[in-house]
């Protein structure tokens, strides 16, 4: 039983993150604005990061966890930086923002893949995602 709630509570929190990053996706299409889509993206992986690093304090989470956690992080900052055009990366061009942001979208269903959360990890990053959004 505690496997099965187990698998339920990873997959639940690795559909919201990504669901979280469609939806900015999705905003950022929805938006002609250059400089709006630039804000949107920069907005949400700045609040994915936030919630990052409050799950990485925890003392819920584990050792392993804090590992996968900054992995994650490291990732979002490459984004953050290459969107910015920051620490060595060319900056994403006003024409290319759309499909940056599928980028975005496509490497974290991909982290999912390699960087196993536990149960515990993942509900705190949707309850903090959450609250920082809202």
């Amino acid at each position: 039983m505690m496997c099965v709630l187990a698998c339920a509570g990873i997959a639940m929190g690795q559909g919201s993150v990504q669901k979280y990053f469609n939806d900015t996706a999705c905003k950022v299409k929805a938006t002609s604005d250059p400089s709006q889509k630039r804000e949107i993206l920069n907005t949400r992986l700045q609040d994915m990061s936030k919630a990052l690093d409050i799950v990485r304090s925890s003392p819920l989470v584990s050792t392993t966890d804090r590992a996968s956690i900054d992995r994650v992080k490291a990732s979002l900052q490459d984004k953050q930086n290459e969107l910015a055009g920051t620490n060595g990366y060319a900056r994403v061009s006003n024409d290319k923002l759309n499909a940056f942001s599928d980028y975005v979208v496509q490497d974290m269903e991909q982290a999912d893949a390699t960087i196993t959360i536990s149960v515990v990890a993942a509900l705190l990053i949707i309850i903090i995602i959450i609250l920082v959004v809202r």
